[in-house]
């Protein structure tokens, strides 16, 4: 397929047009960090289940060893030491979360050998020797998740869609959000190995076309793409307006083909499946190289570090180290946000470790991320005025003036008729609200007190059915007390009677003889009689005489 350009796109609803930044951070080569001395791992870096332990305090690791894997049948990744070393803790420690909370970490100190020991990895020089099974089951073993941030694992995915076959592979190549450039030099530079892990898609779905979606504004490695992907007729590079949030998975999808995914549905339903680029990159690592998922391209940027750039890191890194490598903090350093400033999280502190889902770190000033109009940047907030600007901007068509309104009342039943669950959190709304409304804010926090209130009643039907089984329960014991009160009752008489010699039956039998001999007795007597009579005839004739 040839290269295709505006004119054969559609769009979305709303949407916004923030400044970029993200040529401050493309103008280095991808750098790559020197061995940290200590990794910080969490088990928990997908969506689905944490990862249960496969090592103790103590234990010498060699790198692509797993260290964390799935139970059967749980959704979720393995985690593999991304270097070789000694395990040092198994502790909570504070993980990547808007929550800030701790979560259960192993921490690898590393020898500085980078040893693969028996882990060493085996080359899939050529994918026509190997069956579907066996690549999707090299895809499992790596631990794969998506790398666009949702971190969903990467095998549940392809193995479902495999099965049932899908008509059109999009690539998610848009990375729409401010300052954040490591899809893009990760296409300028790595193309070849890119469409090499395409080719594992490919061959594993088997869809009628390939849709790779790339912003205008990557002009490098959209150039870069469309060479690598030349052999391919199947295979569409396609150069989309910059309008944020077209990185978002419905939006891209509307873009490139005008359908839209059912509400809480996902593009599956539409014989669709999207991937992160990251991913497809990942996927050549896992597949073609046979390497785990040890490391990923990660944006250090923003006007409070000295020399951003982009940086390919272990799993695990603490952010201090990537901060150190991009030259430090200048004194503009005010916030570190994880993501870009529209959808990422503010972080407490720079010790906490990179995880699969990292892909830009962002140290900034508060006048910086007030002109990008960031709700980090935490500007006094004016009255709604009910301009509905935030409407106009939505890209998912909600009315968020009103679910506002309803989260301010915890009005919860109306914010659920305002379809808050469709709400992507891409900040649109935040970006256009001229009072300053952190409204993303106040919609985490509605669906928070909906999470809440699900796992409240969950509990509560749970309690409910045990306290139904339990009152059963009783009521079956009861029944069963008294069933054997009476048969114990009965045998106790028996065993009285039988004392007694009362026995009825006996009884019954014993005067059952009687009766019979009774009647023997009395029949003998009347025949005994009857003999009598007729003996002496002539001693009834003197008598008479």
């Amino acid at each position: 397929m040839s290269l295709l350009t505006k004119s054969s796109f559609w769009t979305f609803h709303g949407g916004v047009h923030p400044e970029c930044h993200k040529a401050m951070s493309t103008q280095r080569a991808i750098q790559t960090l020197p061995l940290p001395k200590q990794l910080i791992i969490p088990v928990q870096q997908h969506i689905g289940s944490p990862a249960e332990l496969l090592v103790t305090v103590g234990d010498t690791v060699f790198k692509g060893q797993p260290i964390a894997t799935m139970a059967s049948q749980q959704l979720g990744a393995t985690i593999h030491a991304p270097s070789s070393g000694t395990i040092e803790a198994i502790k909570k420690h504070n993980i990547p979360h808007p929550s800030a909370l701790d979560g259960l970490c192993v921490v690898l100190r590393l020898d500085g050998d980078d040893d693969w020991g028996d882990y060493q990895p085996i080359a899939y020089a050529d994918l026509d020797q190997y069956t579907n099974k066996q690549l999707l089951a090299r895809i499992e073993t790596a631990g794969l998740v998506g790398l666009g941030g949702a971190a969903f694992p990467s095998f549940v995915k392809l193995k479902n869609s495999s099965k049932k076959g899908i008509e059109t592979l999009i690539i998610n190549a848009a990375e729409c959000e401010p300052y954040i450039s490591c899809d893009d030099m990760l296409m300028r530079e790595r193309a070849d190995e890119i469409v090499k892990g395409l080719q594992v898609l490919l061959r594993l779905l088997q869809p009628t076309r390939c849709l790779i979606g790339i912003e205008d504004n990557k002009p490098e490695a959209i150039v870069a793409i469309k060479k690598a992907t030349t052999p391919f007729d199947n295979v569409a590079v396609c150069a989309i307006p910059t309008l944020y949030p077209s990185g978002g998975e419905k939006q891209l999808i509307k873009i490139l083909t005008n359908k839209e995914v059912p509400d809480g549905g996902i593009p599956f339903d539409i014989g669709m499946l999207c991937h992160n680029i990251a991913t497809v990159y990942s996927l050549y690592n896992a597949v073609i190289k046979g390497e785990p998922l040890l490391s990923r391209v990660v944006t250090v940027t923003g006007d409070g570090v000295k020399q951003p750039q982009n940086i390919e890191t272990l799993i695990g890194t603490p952010v201090s180290d990537l901060i150190k490598q991009a030259g430090g903090y200048t004194e503009k350093a005010q916030r570190l946000i994880m993501g870009g400033p529209m959808m990422g999280f503010t972080l407490p502190h720079d010790a906490i470790p990179v995880v699969k889902a990292s892909n830009c770190f962002l140290i900034a000033s508060v006048s910086a991320l007030q002109q990008t109009k960031s709700p980090h940047a935490l500007q006094a907030q004016m009255p709604c005025i009910r301009c509905g600007k935030c409407m106009v901007a939505c890209p998912v068509n909600l009315l968020p003036q009103q679910l506002y309104w309803h989260t301010q009342a915890k009005d919860f039943e109306k914010v659920v008729a305002h379809h808050l669950s469709s709400c992507i959190e891409c900040g649109c709304c935040d970006f256009v609200c001229p009072s300053h409304i952190p409204l993303v804010s106040y919609f985490r926090f509605a669906k928070s007190e909906l999470r809440s209130q699900q796992l409240t009643l969950e509990k509560a039907n749970i309690s409910r059915e045990r306290h139904e089984f339990q009152e059963f329960r009783r009521q079956r014991e009861k029944e069963e007390r008294a069933e054997k009160r009476l048969k114990h009752k009965a045998a106790l008489q028996r065993k009285k009677a039988s004392a007694k010699g009362k026995n009825p039956k006996a009884d019954a039998i014993k005067a059952a003889m009687v009766r019979a001999n009774a009647k023997k007795v009395a029949r003998a007597a009347e025949a005994k009689a009857n003999s009598v009579i007729k003996k002496n005839p002539q001693d009834e004739a003197k008598g008479e005489s």
